[in-house]
Order: C-alpha cells, then structure tokens, then sequence
C-alpha cells in the first residue's frame, strides 16, 4: 500500500525505526555500539582498564613562603581560598617524579592513562582527581566540590571526559555538596558514600538516584568528625576483603560491612595511615605507599594479597594519597 499523504508516511517511518527503551543505556551492546567503549565501573576491586590522572605542574607555584599561616602550621590565602596543609612548602619535583611513579606502576599493570586537560592555574588539588568525579555503570557523576579551593575544577573534567568520549549520566546540582573520594562499591550492587565536611546528604541523594535506576543500593556513612572523604579509611582489596582504619569508620558501618559478608583488615597502630589510600588495580592486587608495618603486610598476604609500593610521601603532603590521585573510568567486572 502506498499514499500520497505525509502525515501517514511519517507516521509509519517513526515506529519502524523508533529505538526501544531496552536494552538499558548501561548495557553492554548499547555503550559499544554508541559510545564505542565500555565505560563506567560496578565495583572496585576489578582489573583496571583505564583510568584517569593529573600531573602536578605550573598550578602549584601558587604556594609562597609569604603566605604562612603560623597558628595552623601550613600555608594559604584565606582571601583567594587556596591552601597547603604541610608545615613545609611543596617540593614539587619530588612530587612530580613520585606521580611519575605512579603513571609507570599504572602503565606496567596494562593500564590505559588518560591525563585531565585544561587545568587552571591555582588548581594546586587537581593533582587528585578521584573528587571531581565519579564512575558508576555506564558513564560519570560530575559531582560539586565542597571546598572553595577546589569549586570550579567541574569544568576541565567535563571538557576532559567529554574529549575522551565518556557518557556524563548526571552533574551534582542544587545545594548538592558531593567529593568522589568519599563514594566506594562494595559490590556491583551496594555503594557507599561518607557524609561529612565535605559531602552533605542532597549530593549523595543525587548520585543515589542514578544508582536506583541501575539496581544499586546506597549506603550512606555519617563520617566522624573533620573526616574529609571515606577513602582516608577504608579501601576494597578483593571481592570480599577490605582494608580499614577502625578509627576513622562508624561502628555501625564497620557491622554492616561484617554482616554483608566482607572481611576487614585492620591496619597497625604503626603504619602510616596513608597505606589505606592506595588502589586496588586488579582482585587481590595492590597499589600502596611505603609505610606499612610487616603486620599488615603479613595480614594482606595471608589473604592472597599481592601489592607494589612505591613512594608517595611528597604527594601526601598536598592532602592526598595514591587512592585520591586516580580515577578509575574502566573496570572488568566481576
């Protein structure tokens, strides 16, 4: 049957070539056929892919010894809202070799690096790029930062992902305060995030409503406190292990967590708590920082552990450990 009318036609060529709503825009033969990769991540213990990173560069030339803040020991401008939590100033050629490091263990891993683009002078926290952003299935969370320091880094990592070809499912809004290093899976079916200075309750709602959609729960974790993010206290390591500073955890997320089935490992009184911001980058295979005491360690392999420790001591003094300073964008799943 043919006809002349055009209402009829267009009629007739929208439902046969309308696009169905399933399968979901997360699954695995949408992502491939329209954004030509599996991008996103359900869990943080799988064999990393790709991942993100930033090089400390020109932005930290910010920090002058004029700018001691002597009753907190460290350096800042109130006025402009940057500061340098060290009661030294940065040695930012050690700090860029020690990244360096940590680009080489990545790439010796098998890892994809992508680098962030674009960053503005000042931006002396880019450097860790867990915050500005979080993977979940399918795509990214633009989150909103809650320091004034680091409001505006939204931009670069929108550019950046946007030029890497990286689905953006939603960008924190409103009165929504959200840092990714205070987000972490637990398994492909339950999330995290750590409520405090830095993440208030309207910016884990909004992540949590992407998570609904794609069957996720969300655990949120009133942290204790002046804790800035979840990650300086508890890291995945294997499906069912994780490594934890009891000190810095809720009781009662440290039951839940026992109660779903994950065993913790507690660090020593003698390690550098920074060895809990490392990064897992396969099942049972760690990133970490020098620090931890052969208890740990002998706990860590008692479970199958294997790791690589390099130094990070000069990153740790901007604020962040080997956790914050990368972001998964592709994890196998497990």
């Amino acid at each position: 049957m043919t006809t002349n009318n055009p209402h009829w036609v267009y009629t007739q060529t929208i439902k046969k070539f309308a696009a169905p709503a399933s399968p979901p825009f997360e699954d695995e033969s949408e992502q491939l056929a329209n954004w030509g990769n599996l991008w996103g991540i359900d869990n943080d213990v799988g064999r990393i892919r790709s991942i993100l990173v930033h090089r400390p560069g020109p932005e930290m030339e910010i920090v002058s010894a004029d700018k001691r803040i002597p009753e907190i020991g460290s350096f800042g401008d109130p006025e402009t809202g940057w500061y340098f939590q060290s009661d030294t100033l940065p040695d930012i050629a050690a700090m860029q070799a020690q990244h360096d490091g940590l680009v080489q263990a990545l790439k010796d891993e098998g890892i994809e690096v992508f680098h962030v683009e674009g960053v503005e002078r000042n931006r002396l926290k880019f450097c860790y790029t867990r915050d500005p952003l979080i993977m979940v299935k399918g795509g990214a969370i633009v989150c909103r930062m809650g320091a004034r320091i680091r409001r505006g880094e939204e931009l670069p990592i929108t550019r950046t992902l946007a030029n890497i070809g990286i689905p953006i499912l939603r960008t924190v809004s409103g009165t929504g305060v959200m840092e990714g290093g205070s987000f972490t899976w637990i398994d492909e079916k339950t999330a995290a995030i750590g409520v405090g200075v830095r993440v208030n309750r309207e910016g884990a709602e909004q992540v949590g409503e992407v998570l609904k959609r794609q069957g996720v729960d969300l655990l949120i974790v009133d942290l204790t406190g002046y804790d800035i993010h979840i990650d300086v206290s508890f890291l995945m390591v294997d499906k069912d292990l994780a490594l934890v500073n009891p000190f810095g955890l809720p009781y009662s997320f440290l039951e839940e967590l026992k109660a779903r089935g994950i065993h913790l490992i507690e660090i020593d009184p003698a390690d550098d708590p920074w060895i809990v911001n490392g990064l897992a980058v396969a099942p049972g295979r760690l990133l970490m920082p020098e620090g931890a005491s052969n208890r740990t360690l002998d706990r860590l392999a008692k479970h199958g552990v294997t790791w690589k420790t390099i130094p990070y001591s000069a990153m740790h003094k901007n604020g962040g450990g080997i956790h914050c300073s990368t972001t998964p964008l592709r994890r196998d799943s497990l």
